[in-house]
């Protein structure tokens, strides 16, 4: 069996500066930790909403399932409400992304793609300046 390695992709000007720059490395690593954090709050406040809406409604459905798990109990409770079986169903895939994508970075390492795409808002944060919004916590917070 041969193991998969990622396409090599030719080295920018950013990848360079990532390596000589440790400050810049550093503001990488912060947008990265922001991200994750921005997905976690979105997945919770999906849950909330969505989620807390789908399980309202699902609730004859799942009382159903609870008492007497049968197959056509889920299709009653899934086919005939879409709109809260689709909210359910949207909740549970994000939060399934959002796991994988997290076990994969921290089993791996986050992908050369991914860092390039990462130093590449970084430099677009700096060549903006203080007006953009996720300065303060990318370059503002790490030089003072």
């Amino acid at each position: 069996m041969s193991r998969f390695t990622p396409p090599e992709y030719p080295e920018s000007e950013l990848d360079l500066a990532t390596r000589l720059d440790p400050i810049f490395k550093n503001q990488i690593d912060r947008l990265y930790h922001l991200s994750n954090y921005g997905r976690w709050l979105t997945l919770g406040l999906l849950w909330l909403t969505v989620g807390a809406y789908s399980l309202y409604e699902l609730r004859y459905p799942i009382g159903l399932l609870q008492e007497y798990f049968t197959w056509a109990a889920l299709k009653y409770g899934l086919v005939f409400q879409p709109i809260p079986a689709l909210g359910l169903c949207l909740c549970i895939g994000m939060t399934a992304s959002a796991l994988v994508r997290q076990s994969l970075n921290s089993i791996w390492g986050i992908s050369k793609l991914e860092r390039q795409r990462l130093s590449q808002q970084v430099a677009q944060i700096r060549k903006q300046g203080s007006s953009h919004p996720l300065w303060k916590w990318v370059v503002r917070s790490v030089d003072s």
